[in-house]
């Protein structure tokens, strides 16, 4: 059974699946701390939605990259991982109290480009800081 866990495409497919399974717990927790839906914003074509969860899709996946080129298991990929999704958060949290003059999610709702743009480049940025990091 050993030799099964070092089989590369069996490593590969368990870093994908876990992968994928905390993408999907990560963008339920970014579905309930912004104002808007989503994947009803981007199914009505709101393409500021569209930028800014893309972002952050691209942001927490970076993460994830790093995480796997440096930790040697599972459990540590997903703690590192776990660990730069709260930093990419707390990141949300500074940007929204950065910019008192509007609400970034009322502006990204409203499908404020300009703001849906930078949105999107702070996370894919912060994902950078975060990975060299880990």
């Amino acid at each position: 059974m050993e030799h099964f866990w070092e089989n590369e495409y069996i490593v590969t497919a368990g870093y994908y699946s876990v992968a994928i399974l905390c993408m999907v717990v990560f963008l339920a927790v970014f579905e309930l701390v912004t104002k808007y839906r989503n994947w009803d914003e981007i199914q009505k074509g709101n393409l500021s939605v569209a930028m800014a969860t893309g972002g952050k899709i691209f942001g927490v996946s970076n993460i994830f990259r790093h995480s796997i080129n440096q930790h040697d298991s599972l459990l540590t990929m997903v703690s590192w991982g776990v660990f730069g999704f709260v930093l990419l958060l707390i990141g949300y949290f500074i940007f929204e109290f950065l910019t008192p003059k509007f609400n970034i999610d009322i502006e990204i709702e409203k499908d404020n480009r300009a703001v849906g743009l930078i949105s999107m480049v702070i996370s894919v940025g912060l994902s950078y800081i975060i990975g060299a990091g880990i």
